[in-house]
């Protein structure tokens, strides 16, 4: 077989095993998407009539961390695991730990901004259920509607599908009263969920000021910047006890950890990789719940204009870390006309920076490199309650940018 020969079946070889490859890669892709579509659990009820986002619009998600004890589909979780998670005894609850408005302006890319509301913020919970901490909205909207529904001989777990639909409706409605804004997505992840996809991506990044250590939430952490997953990885967002700053202490670790998770999302490899992909759906259609608009082809997509400019997380403007309430304990107070201003302001500008061909100005206002911010200017809150402190400048912001080290 002389030179030429040679050449030309190594070519046909080399294009035959290309084409092998690319008909494999197609083929894990379409079964990943095929079991995400058919496996996942959706709201229709969480953001109504709601309707993909084409990518390179605006959209603003509300991301929700649920103390379930139990999966998407409303099974039980077993007790080993909840025994390894700190999760303590299940009273029902079913509080909304973490809330986040995620806002992702127009363009191919920009910057982004999520903003939390603490768990105990003090507010009127939509569907006239009288003024209670905002991680209860989920829990009265669906306790409400159960009853209503066992009225009507409603039993097991439709009773629990249809009760959770409408409990995921008032903390919807709950948080676009208490903003101004209107949410587009929704995604709720339980404690489970949470654990299984920080050890699906191989750990997130944090950084803490001190050791911490913590019987309740079962955290056990050294300082400096490391990597947690797991159980270790909820103990660290859910700690409360030991931290100065209470509930919005707390704040500080969700963001922290939001940041090194969309980092790790938006790694390069990370949404390529087969193997990591199979768990990732895996989690999502077991443990995550997404509202029936949100598009499964263009979500990858979505996710990948994270990885441009940072994304920068603040939190709503608060009064009184310990106001006392008649039925609640001790809460966070809020003024919502504040509360609506603050939000407004950090939507448009992210919008504003998006729409920019350059600058090295920082969206919020401050220094590029992640300056100092003010919060809006002391407003008079409504008739009845104490006024909402001066203004304080705040710590430069947690973003995706680099590690941001928290207590």
């Amino acid at each position: 077989m002389d030179a030429r020969t040679v050449g030309r079946v190594a070519l046909r070889t080399v294009i035959a095993m290309a084409s092998v490859a690319t008909l494999v890669a197609v083929g894990l892709v379409w079964n990943l998407q095929h079991r995400l579509e058919t496996g996942r659990v959706t709201s229709t009820a969480a953001i109504p009539d709601a309707v993909p986002t084409p990518v390179g619009e605006s959209f603003t998600a509300l991301l929700v961390g649920l103390d379930a004890r139990t999966d998407a589909a409303g099974n039980p979780l077993p007790q080993p695991l909840l025994d390894a998670l700190h999760a303590g005894p299940d009273e029902g609850q079913l509080h909304t730990d973490t809330i986040m408005l995620l806002h992702v302006p127009a363009g191919d890319d920009g910057a982004a901004v999520a903003v939390s509301i603490p768990r105990d913020s003090f507010v009127p919970i939509a569907g006239a259920h009288g003024t209670h901490k905002i991680n209860s909205a989920y829990r009265r909207g669906k306790a409400a509607a159960e009853e209503a529904l066992q009225a009507q001989g409603i039993t097991g777990p439709e009773l629990d599908r249809r009760g959770r639909e409408a409990g995921r409706a008032t903390l919807v409605a709950t948080v676009q009263d208490l903003t101004g804004i209107t949410v587009d997505h929704f995604a709720e992840i339980n404690l489970a969920g949470f654990v299984e996809l920080t050890d699906a991506l191989g750990g997130v990044p944090v950084c803490l000021n001190a050791p911490v250590r913590d019987s309740y939430s079962g955290v056990d952490l050294p300082a400096g910047q490391q990597s947690v997953s797991g159980a270790g990885a909820l103990a660290f967002v859910r700690q409360r006890h030991g931290l100065d700053g209470g509930d919005l202490d707390r704040i500080a670790r969700q963001q922290a950890f939001a940041a090194g998770l969309a980092q790790r999302l938006t790694d390069a490899g990370t949404l390529s990789d087969p193997a990591r992909l199979d768990q990732l759906v895996d989690v999502a259609t077991r443990h995550v719940v997404l509202d029936s608009g949100w598009s499964i082809e263009e979500l990858p997509q979505q996710l990948r204009r994270l990885a441009g400019d940072p994304l920068v997380f603040r939190t709503i403007p608060t009064g009184r870390p310990d106001l006392r309430t008649p039925a609640d304990g001790v809460a966070v107070e809020i003024d919502p006309e504040a509360v609506r201003d603050f939000v407004d302001a950090e939507f448009e500008a992210v919008e504003t920076k998006a729409a920019e061909p350059t600058g090295d100005v920082d969206r919020i206002g401050g220094p590029a490199d992640g300056g100092s911010a003010t919060r809006p200017p002391e407003r008079v809150a409504p008739t009845g309650s104490a006024a909402v402190p001066a203004p304080t400048t705040a710590p430069p912001p947690i973003s995706t940018a680099g590690p941001s080290c928290v207590d």
